[in-house]
């Protein structure tokens, strides 16, 4: 009976090299902290199509909104590490929310990063009633009347938000902050003229300023963007530094590195790829590889920088 125990651990042990081997053995979950639809989920749909055909695995994308991406976030750093819950980590939930309350997760403890990143950029509008028809003009009204612009955000303490207050910070203006419960409603809201200014993706905003709908002013991109190449960009109007919004890919922390290391590989492969890089750009959303340690170091870089923002400008989420 012992000696039947011993050589079923035996057999057992032996089995492991070989199960790591066969990574991945089953489907794998990106999932996303959004509703479908817009260019985050662009981005996680082709990743998810590259990642099935390299690794011979079908990659499931799930979305689950909520909380800000708190919620997404927090699922997988509570996922098991063992390489099959991936997360198309943003911004917000890791780098904008640590100033703005306790969160259920360590945004540098609880993840490993798979070396993707992802940046998507913005185009900033106003009402056609504006009387600015660039951002030096916008800044010159704000500053002749004081509170009587407002913008529009995807809700307070969300990215558009913060992208805003640093504008204002650098600009010195005094512009009225009017959040709504995501991108859409608040495009919405300045297309009727209940706020006046917006920051909205290049992809979904500049239908509007075809149709002579909303005003571009400036683009965050650091070159023009090639779907507006006639919107300067923020810096060629002066303006440094107002970062785009970004996302990674990440597997839960422990996860070993067999699988972190074949994630990593086949994303730089993909990253690679012109045809990828190519859909992404229609979106305005650019991608490049970085080492681990490098996220690491720009991901402390992210957090301190919001958190300088959300102190500047006493931002609270209720």
């Amino acid at each position: 009976m012992k000696k039947t125990w011993i050589f079923a651990i035996v057999a057992a042990l032996a089995a492991l090299p070989l199960a790591a081997a066969e990574y991945p053995a089953k489907p794998l979950r990106l999932i996303v902290p959004f509703a479908p639809g817009g260019g985050n989920d662009v981005l996680a749909r082709l990743i998810a199509t590259e990642l099935g055909a390299g690794l011979s695995q079908q990659t499931l994308v799930e979305n689950r909104p909520g909380a800000a991406g708190v919620t997404a976030t927090e699922s997988v750093a509570k996922a098991p590490a063992d390489g099959y819950t991936l997360l198309l980590g943003f911004v917000g939930p890791l780098a904008i929310s640590p100033a703005l309350g306790k969160l259920p997760y360590d945004p540098l403890g609880d993840f490993t990063g798979l070396g993707l990143l992802a940046s998507s950029y913005h185009i900033l509008v106003v009402n056609p009633a504006v009387p600015a028809r660039s951002l030096k003009e916008l800044v010159e009204l704000a500053k002749h009347e004081p509170g009587r612009l407002n913008y529009a955000s995807s809700g307070a303490g969300a990215n558009l938000h913060l992208m805003t207050e640093l504008l204002k910070n650098m600009t010195g203006i005094d512009i009225v902050h009017v959040p709504y419960k995501g991108a859409g409603p608040a495009a919405s809201a300045v297309l009727a003229g209940e706020a006046q200014i917006l920051f909205g993706s290049i992809a979904s905003t500049l239908a509007y300023v075809r149709a002579d709908r909303l005003v571009a002013l400036a683009v965050t991109s650091p070159a023009r963007s090639p779907l507006a190449p006639e919107v300067p960009t923020l810096a060629e109007s002066g303006i440094e530094g107002v970062d785009v919004p970004w996302y990674v890919l990440l597997v839960p922390a422990r996860t070993p590195a067999e699988p972190v290391g074949r994630l990593r590989a086949e994303l730089a492969r993909i990253a690679a790829k012109p045809g990828f890089r190519e859909q992404l750009a229609r979106q305005a959303i650019e991608v490049r590889i970085i080492a681990p340690d490098e996220y690491a170091a720009f991901l402390r870089r992210e957090i301190d920088k919001w958190s300088g923002v959300v102190r500047a400008n006493g931002i609270k989420v209720d």
